[in-house]
């Protein structure tokens, strides 16, 4: 019976060591690419999922390996004694994640954000793009630890996880963006500017999870 390399049992010990580091410097490169196409609008299939989508998969590692060992192929078991220089490497870039990336790297990203929002203004475009994109950076690390907990283990894990982003969006992020698109209206009618755009936006927030339910329920008759 052949045995597993040591070498590649080290270079998966520090693969799946490095995945939650390698999710977090994704989520930080989604941020930026969400201010790049437009904060509170992106492009489908642009870097911003792009990004968010390699989250998930570093996240879910040990379950995507898991899927390639119920198809038949023979996937090497995750050793916890690698080499000393390779457990070296690991620790090397989780320190460099939480305390250059997340500790200093991203507020400063954030403020230059928040800098760029009355640049907008200035040029007449809305600082919305640049303050959402802000939150969302200085947001990464609870929001790593969110889908974390939305980890099913199972070899389905990635798509498990991108259907409870999808659930969370639609359920929890998008009505509380209709009671700012609300209070937005109310704004705007005190100021005497339209106030049609804004209710209609809230309107739209508030039936994304029935126009899909009514999507499946057509594709499903």
């Amino acid at each position: 019976m052949s045995t597993t390399p040591q070498f590649v049992s080290d270079l998966l010990a520090v693969l799946t060591a490095l995945a939650l580091p390698a999710a977090l410097c994704s989520m930080v490169l989604a941020g930026v690419a969400l201010r790049q196409e437009g904060g509170f609008s992106f492009e489908m299939g642009g870097r911003f999922q792009r990004w968010v989508l390699w989250s998930v998969i570093f996240l879910t590692v040990p379950q995507i390996l898991s899927w390639f060992a119920g198809q038949g192929i023979v996937v090497p078991i995750s050793s916890s004694n690698a080499s000393p220089w390779l457990n070296n490497i690991s620790v090397i870039f989780k320190n460099f994640a939480q305390d250059v990336v997340l500790a200093r790297l991203v507020p400063i990203l954030a403020a230059f954000f928040v800098l760029k929002a009355p640049l907008d203004v200035v040029n007449g475009h809305s600082p919305l793009a640049s303050v959402i994109s802000a939150i969302f950076l200085l947001s990464v690390s609870s929001s790593v630890q969110l889908m974390q907990t939305w980890n099913s283990g199972g070899q389905f894990a990635v798509t498990d996880m991108l259907s409870s982003i999808w659930t969370y969006i639609a359920y929890t992020i998008l009505p509380e963006a209709a009671g700012l698109a609300v209070v937005g209206a109310i704004v705007s009618f005190i100021r005497h500017r339209p106030v049609a755009p804004l209710i209609a936006a809230a309107l739209a927030f508030l039936s994304v999870p029935a126009l899909w339910k009514l999507v499946q329920a057509m594709v499903g008759a």
